[in-house]
């Protein structure tokens, strides 16, 4: 059987070894023509001595995806690319044709010498056709990866760029190894990792035909598509730590609530001066421009150099025109003012020298990782009324499981508690807070949200002492209790608390002994949200058809007012769209120039998870029938964006939990049967939860404001 296999791979070798090589060299010795490509694979030549020479591994029969490819396709693969052992001899010995592999291969002569394709010529340079030989097999062919017939050896040249290391006084760069993935273009250090990436793409279906067709007609950089707008990026824009410019498509919900902030602001005065400090590829700064036109002077900022020069060619697919150093650069007749799209400035320097330098009426900083490095900069020079939105990209540190970095980072005191995505909104804000205060400048929060990926923060700027220093009052700690996670911020005053668990509701510290409560912060007391801008950028989401937005602005719309949606679903909404552009700017003009908030209409702080505060061998109600039951209880209450299944209500945790108490349902696992239902629990239950309406007077005492 193995006879006959190989009689069927014979002619397919021998019309290879005929496209490979179809004259034989002058120095040859004569052999056969069917066995002319064998001769260098197996059977040794008339002057060759058959013990330094080890025979390859047969090649494996391809797959029919992979024997249909062309040879012109076949070509484009890398070097390191090989299906046979003998293929990359003949890259190494032979030069076209000229001399003869399989002479050369016993030949000792040092003017012969031949260096390895796949190292630098620093690096291995043999003198010897055995040392090469062997080196060609015992380092790249040994440790190579297989795929259909076709083996990924290990590349030592400088395909990967390596950032230099500093050792001692001297700088070395080293090229590290690596392989040349044979579906994608993708460069693996390790052999384990390349044997986990080839998984993945059988595991999708790729194949090597199907990239070698993709290859063909896309170019290296890929052009991607976001709310109308188009970008250009690197083939490896998603991994951060391989990329000069960053591109998250997860971060798309990010970008069009910020679009609706700058939307907002730019129907109370324009045109607003603004700034992406961190542009990377420049979507945001794009979709500002183009969508907002002249009402906008868009300024994108990146230090990187590739990161600059991409942010232009961008600029230029979306047929906008680019400003740098104060000389408008125009792409043929397609850049035509009309009145439409507007100028897009692209500087290349530090984020901080850029804010020292220049006014602006938007900021958005968004950096990688924390933004605190950046806010003294942003708050020194920003317009009266102007707005600066911060993103947040260190929830590690933030959602409480690196402390340590929370500390070094915003001197605060945190711990993982059920309301942490809150927690870390509020940490931000005070962050924010004390920049602008160091610079004379109060804020007002307009919203913070908190989501997986990131923390973003918006808040306009009050200028002025007196406002910097109602803000800073605003800045307190919070009084945590670890045992039922009642939450209470302490009270305003100079003077020493003697015992600071009576500002809790709760009576765990006196029927528990130990200390039972822990200091957070110090954190943003006041509120997160600011109804009525929150209803203008609805309107913008509505007029730009943004519409994956519009459902997290209706939530932060009920959570600001605290009521629950079927409440405001009727009208709130309508209310927006009959409001008329003249009608809309006298609104947004008188709401800009308020400064205080109502604390009395203020949203409660925190809120509590429905699934952390479940009794034992109870069914909870559905949510929303919770949510009904503790309006009709005569408390305020509404669902939070923070939390799925959280409660956002100005109700004490005791009366939460009786009410949750009475609406859950038993689970009868056979006790109903026995009888061993006490029925006196429903009497306790329906007296707490009479107690509670009762004494709603002394339990609003308890709010946590």
């Amino acid at each position: 059987m193995e006879n006959m296999a190989e009689e069927e791979l014979l002619p397919q070798e021998k019309e290879e070894a005929q496209v490979r090589d179809p004259t034989p060299a002058p120095d040859s010795a004569p052999v056969p023509a069917p066995a002319a490509d064998t001769a260098l694979d197996s059977a040794p030549t008339p002057d060759s001595d058959p013990a330094p020479a080890l025979a390859p591994a047969p090649a494996p029969a391809l797959s029919p995806s992979l024997a249909s490819v062309p040879e012109e396709a076949e070509s484009k693969r890398h070097i390191s690319i090989q299906r046979r052992l003998a293929d990359l001899e003949e890259l190494a010995f032979g030069t076209e044709g000229h001399v003869d592999s399989a002479s050369s291969l016993n030949s000792d002569n040092p003017e012969n010498s031949q260096t390895c394709p796949l190292c630098p010529k620093e690096k291995f340079r043999a003198y010897s056709s055995h040392k090469l030989r062997r080196h060609l097999q015992n380092l790249h062919w040994k440790i190579s990866v297989e795929f259909e017939g076709y083996r990924m050896c290990i590349c030592h040249l400088a395909c990967r760029p390596v950032k230099p290391t500093i050792v001692g006084e001297q700088m070395s760069s080293k090229l590290g190894a690596h392989y040349h993935c044979i579906i994608c273009s993708a460069t693996i250090t390790r052999r384990t990792d390349m044997l986990g990436h080839v998984k993945r793409h059988v595991n999708k279906g790729e194949t090597k035909s199907r990239y070698i067709a993709a290859s063909t007609a896309k170019s290296s950089n890929e052009i991607l598509k976001e709310t109308d707008t188009d970008i250009q990026v690197f083939p490896n824009y998603s991994i951060p730590q391989k990329t000069d410019s960053y591109f998250n498509p997860k971060m798309k919900l990010n970008r069009q609530i910020i679009f609706c902030t700058l939307a907002a602001l730019a129907k109370e005065r324009k045109p607003l001066e603004c700034l992406d400090a961190f542009g990377a590829t420049g979507i945001m700064g794009l979709q500002w421009a183009k969508h907002l036109g002249n009402a906008v002077k868009v300024t994108i900022n990146d230090l990187n150099e590739n990161s600059v020069t991409l942010i232009q060619k961008n600029c230029h697919l979306n047929k906008l025109k680019v400003v740098v150093d104060s000389e408008e650069k125009e792409e043929g007749d397609a850049l035509e003012d009309d009145g439409t799209l507007g100028d897009i400035q692209v500087t290349r320097m530090d984020a901080n020298v850029l804010m020292h330098l220049r006014s602006f009426d938007f900021i958005h900083l968004d950096p990688f990782g924390t933004s605190v490095n950046y806010l003294d900069s942003a708050f020194r020079n920003v317009r009266n009324l102007g707005i600066v939105s911060v993103t947040s990209t260190d929830i590690s540190s933030l959602y409480a499981k690196a402390q340590h970095v929370a500390r070094r980072h915003y001197g605060c005191n945190i711990v993982r508690t059920e309301y942490y995505k809150e927690l870390a909104a509020r940490i931000v804000v005070a962050a924010v807070a004390r920049a602008a205060a160091r610079c004379n400048k109060g804020i007002e929060v307009l919203f913070a949200v908190a989501l997986e990926h990131f923390v973003l923060v918006v808040v306009r700027v009050l200028r002025g002492p007196t406002s910097a220093d109602e803000t800073a009052k605003k800045i307190q700690y919070l009084i945590h209790c670890q045992w039922c996670e009642e939450r209470i911020f302490q009270k305003d005053g100079n003077m020493v608390e003697e015992n600071p668990y009576r500002q809790l509701p709760c009576n765990c510290h006196g029927s528990m002994p130990g200390k039972t409560a822990i200091e957070l912060g110090p954190l943003w007391s006041s509120s997160l949200f600011n109804t009525g801008f929150l209803k203008r950028m609805l309107f913008e989401s509505i007029h730009h058809g943004l519409d994956d937005i519009q459902p997290l602005i209706k939530t932060l719309i009920f959570e600001s007012e605290c009521t629950p949606q079927s409440q405001c679903s009727t009208h709130a909404p309508s209310n927006t769209n009959k409001q008329g552009k003249r009608k809309s700017n006298e609104m947004t003009i008188n709401l800009a120039k308020k400064q205080k908030t109502d604390t009395s209409t203020a949203h409660p702080p925190f809120y509590y998870n429905i699934h952390r505060h479940s009794i034992k061998g109870m069914n909870m109600p559905k949510l929303k029938k919770f949510l009904c039951c503790l309006s009709q209880a005569g408390f305020r209450v509404s669902r939070t964006h923070f939390d799925p299944m959280g409660i956002r209500t100005d109700a004490p945790l005791m009366q939460f939990k009786s009410i949750l108490l009475k609406y859950s349902t038993p689970t009868y696992t056979g006790a109903q049967s026995e009888g061993q239902m006490p029925p006196a629990a429903e009497d306790t239950v329906t007296d707490r939860v009479e107690m509670s309406v009762s004494d709603k007077a002394e339990a609003s005492g308890c709010r946590r404001w």
